[in-house]
């Protein structure tokens, strides 16, 4: 929309190009929400027209002008919306809109959703007349207006005070846990088609984001009644059916209409998903996921964090960003994964690789969280940042708690051993493990293995040995350059 439309002339740019806007720290006035402070953004239905005021109330805590140049602040923005073709459904349709009509504002970056909004705000945009968060609440109210006609009124509450925010994140969230529990009860076998979800390529030109009744949104803000309600209230807009077709894999969750989709809306870069897998053809990884995964290849395990995570590091020596840098983008990366929290409730979570059997690991707060998820049986052998510090100590732990990767995972929904079980081979390496060069020197032709590398040093042959590292993620913790001859 230009602005020369709009009944406001505003001090900033309204347009669709300023979508995907990343405003850096050397050019940040004001950061809202984010890791450091408390956010939610939440969008309630109000069936009463004289309930609603249609504008913009006044700010609840310090507005711009009273900000810190360089400061972060809690942010929390309610909506209040009417119209004849709403109704409660369509609450988190319209919420998850807030992310792309603010991002058509010049000069103000929004990222995520529902309690994990940011809001960075540019010292250009305040220089050319951006005094007010009530200037973006206007903006935002008549953007929703112009796009989804059926919104008839609208009325922003804007929330800047950290003890009122957080007082009122306690209600939003009971909010999205009624939204999230009405999904659970169906399954992908239950429906013709799933959903498509592109609010994101703006971020992520080849994300392929595919909402099915056991996969909710990378975001969490969207499940699959809320996709099917919003293609059907907003047909031209980024949430449109994907008939599954025939499904080529039940355990992988391989259809050949998302397949189809892949291509499609990755513009060729992927020609294939398994929405249930984690290494082989995963799902992309847009830049909104809620939760970042990552593979441990030493214990053969997978461990979880989340965006917003109290936790500084991971077993693996990485944060949540760098995690989420390695695998966001709209990329299919083997190893790596973004998802929505409430994919941990689905039975069919990461059925392919052995579900909760191949969980190791995971931040302390996302655990927490999604306890009630946790099958009883792993919840006490799923370290966390209060039992391990590094891979080692993660090896010691799930040993030590009898974890089915040490034995070797058996995938629950159809028996079959998927992991050989990292524990029993060093059980006998260590049981009868050789000592002469002869034991560890392979035929002629034949690859050296899985010969642990202390024993092949041991065997003390001449011949100089070539080790070859594939798909490696190297981390170097620390570089210490020393004179040659010193300790």
């Amino acid at each position: 929309m230009d602005v020369s439309e709009a009944e406001e002339v505003f001090p900033f740019d309204i347009n669709p190009m300023y979508e995907g806007e990343r405003i850096r720290k050397a050019n940040l006035f004001a950061e809202l929400g984010g890791q450091n402070k408390p956010s939610f953004e939440l969008v309630l239905y109000e069936p009463d027209p004289e309930k609603i005021q249609d504008m913009v109330p006044p700010l609840i805590g310090p507005d711009l002008g009273e900000m810190e140049a360089g400061g972060a602040y809690a942010y929390a923005m309610i909506y209040k919306v009417y119209g004849k073709q709403i109704d409660k459904d369509l609450e988190a349709v319209i919420e998850r809109r807030n992310h792309e009509y603010q991002g058509y504002i010049q000069g103000y970056m929004h990222l995520n959703q529902r309690a994990e909004i940011w809001v960075r705000i540019s010292k250009e945009a305040v220089k050319k007349g951006l005094n007010s968060l009530k200037q973006i609440g206007r903006a935002t109210i008549m953007l929703f207006k112009a796009e989804l006609p059926f919104i008839e009124k609208m009325e922003a509450t804007y929330i800047t005070d950290e003890a009122e925010v957080v007082k009122r994140l306690a209600e939003a969230m009971k909010i999205y846990e009624a939204r999230d529990v009405k999904s659970r009860g169906l399954h992908d076998e239950d429906v013709e088609e799933f959903y498509q979800c592109t609010l994101c390529q703006s971020f992520a030109p080849t994300n392929v984001c595919v909402v099915s009744p056991d996969r909710t949104a990378l975001c969490g803000a969207m499940n699959w009644f809320d996709s099917r309600a919003a293609a059907r209230i907003d047909p031209e807009g980024p949430n449109a059916p994907i008939p599954k077709g025939a499904c080529l894999d039940a355990i992988g969750g391989e259809y050949a209409g998302v397949n189809e989709a892949a291509v499609r809306l990755s513009g060729g870069e992927y020609d294939s998903i398994k929405l249930h897998s984690f290494l082989e053809r995963p799902h992309t990884s847009c830049g909104c996921f809620e939760v970042a995964g990552f593979y441990i290849p030493e214990v053969d395990g997978i461990g979880w964090i989340h965006r917003g995570s109290r936790v500084s590091d991971t077993p693996i020596g990485l944060p949540f960003s760098t995690i989420a840098g390695s695998v966001g983008g709209g990329r299919q990366v083997k190893g790596f994964l973004g998802i929505g929290i409430q994919y941990f409730y689905s039975p069919k979570f990461i059925q392919s690789d052995g579900g909760w059997r191949r969980v190791v690991w995971m931040a302390s707060d996302l655990k927490e969280r999604v306890k009630d998820a946790i099958p009883e049986e792993m919840r006490d052998k799923i370290a966390t940042e209060k039992d391990v510090r590094d891979i080692e100590s993660l090896r010691e732990f799930l040993k030590r708690v009898d974890h089915p990767v040490v034995n070797g995972v058996v995938r629950a929904v159809d028996d079959v051993r998927i992991t050989e079980g990292w524990g029993l081979k060093v059980a006998e390496a260590e049981a009868g493990a050789p000592t002469g060069a002869e034991a560890v020197v392979p035929a002629e032709g034949e690859p050296l293995k899985s010969i642990p590398l202390a024993q092949i040093m041991a065997a003390g042959f001449n011949s100089p040995i070539k080790i070859i590292l594939k798909d490696a993620d190297i981390h170097v913790g620390k570089i210490i350059l020393k004179r040659r001859g010193e300790k």
